[in-house]
């Protein structure tokens, strides 16, 4: 069915679908990968490996998928975002079946870092929103990227208990693969979006008419997208960096395993709050400086979390808070992306500010085992975390809330 066509059914009816099939997607894709953390030490463990090793899977799954997301992109935005989620499906259900069944090194890195990589970035929340932001009326849009960013963070509400719980009842291995079955959901969720399969996307009205390099290159030539990419190359360093290793941080500092489960999944759903709002501010007005404040805000968090003794109470109360701030970065750069360049080449221009994030995301993951190798200690990466905050959030000031002077119609 055309796009065309589909505009021709209920609007309502529609677009609500796609919205809710979107946010199944969302809620499996991100779920699954939220795990990963739990699986650090019984897989080093089991294997007699270095955290190093893990780590380094972790790490490079995320440069793969930040890497793989402009190219995902550019598929979504020739082909249609259900092919390309579904594609996403398989590769990710291959890869968690190698991390559950390699025995060396170099296969865990090409199937929980290459593969896992390759799976997530095709099947993630950027290609749900690349897809609801064509559908969306305009002045509708930063609510629905809000909806599709919190649809992620219930899913990491979902997914990082149980994925505690099978890993202490069943053992990582068999905990690995009934994640593996439970990806091939995104496939029946993602069915409902075919219907917005067009050859190619669309040109909106008021947007000039570049053909997909034109866009790429006027882009990286715009001043406040490049500010916007180094930005949220932050973004990524300081979340990647929590996820994979504060839970063998607080299990150190006597948090129980189950405390620390229930910590990281309160992060995911006090990120449904964070991410829901932010998608409501970014739509009644400025979207750069909520964003800019969002990581001063984060800086300030890590350093009190940091010199504050480490109880149930402090892990708490920082975990809560740091939901409110999690991916709420997400509906506005996405928002800022659309403003600046439309929604034609949407998937790919946010792809490639995206790549940055990822950039960060790597360093995060893997400086943290490999600094904790070394000094015993994940002090150094908790600090560099708040100065990396603060960096963001100057860059961010300067960015300019309008459409770049080659995508607008003359």
């Amino acid at each position: 069915m055309t796009s065309a066509s589909s505009h021709s059914m209920p609007w309502h009816r529609t677009v609500t679908a796609m919205i809710v099939a979107g946010c199944l997607v969302a809620i499996v894709n991100f779920g699954i990968r939220s795990t990963f953390g739990f699986f650090t030490v019984p897989i080093s463990e089991a294997h007699e490996w270095p955290r190093e090793i893990f780590s380094f899977a972790m790490a490079l799954h995320n440069l793969v998928w930040g890497l793989a997301t402009p190219v995902a992109g550019m598929l979504a935005d020739r082909y249609g975002s259900a092919r390309v989620l579904m594609a996403g499906a398989v590769i990710y259900l291959i890869g968690l079946l190698m991390m559950a069944f390699t025995e060396t090194p170099v296969m865990f890195n090409i199937g929980g870092g290459l593969l896992v990589g390759v799976g997530v970035a095709f099947s993630s929340f950027s290609i749900v929103m690349a897809a609801l932001g064509r559908i969306v009326p305009a002045e509708r849009r930063s609510w629905a990227f809000g909806i599709a960013t919190a649809s992620g963070s219930m899913g990491q509400f979902i997914f990082a208990p149980l994925g505690a719980v099978l890993i202490s009842a069943y053992g990582w291995q068999t905990a690995l693969v009934v994640l593996a079955a439970l990806s091939l959901l995104i496939i029946v969720f993602a069915w409902p979006l075919m219907s917005q399969n067009t050859s190619s996307a669309p040109r909106s009205a008021g947007e000039a008419d570049l053909t997909m390099r034109q866009a790429i290159g006027s882009a990286f030539g715009h001043g406040s997208y490049l500010l916007l990419i180094s930005g949220f190359f932050v973004c990524g360093f300081q979340l990647s960096f929590i996820v994979v290793h504060m839970p063998a941080y607080l299990t150190e500092h006597g948090i129980s395993k189950e405390m620390a489960g229930i910590a990281m999944g309160l992060i995911g759903l006090f990120n449904v709050i964070g991410s829901y709002a932010a998608g409501i501010i970014g739509g009644r007005g400025d979207k750069h400086l909520p964003l800019a404040f969002i990581y001063l805000l984060r800086a300030m968090l890590v350093a009190g979390f940091v010199l504050l003794p480490v109880s149930n109470l402090t892990t708490l109360a920082f975990t809560v808070s740091m939901g409110l701030l999690w991916l709420s970065t997400v509906p506005f750069t996405m928002g800022l992306v659309t403003v600046m360049f439309g929604t034609r080449y949407m998937a790919t221009l946010y792809g490639f500010v995206f790549v940055s994030h990822q950039v960060g995301s790597f360093l995060g993951v893997w400086l943290g085992g490999r600094l904790y190798d070394q000094y015993g200690s994940y002090d150094i990466v908790w600090w560099l975390s708040v100065a990396l905050g603060v960096f963001a959030f100057l860059v961010h000031l300067p960015i300019r809330e309008q459409r770049a002077p080659r995508f607008a119609v003359a």
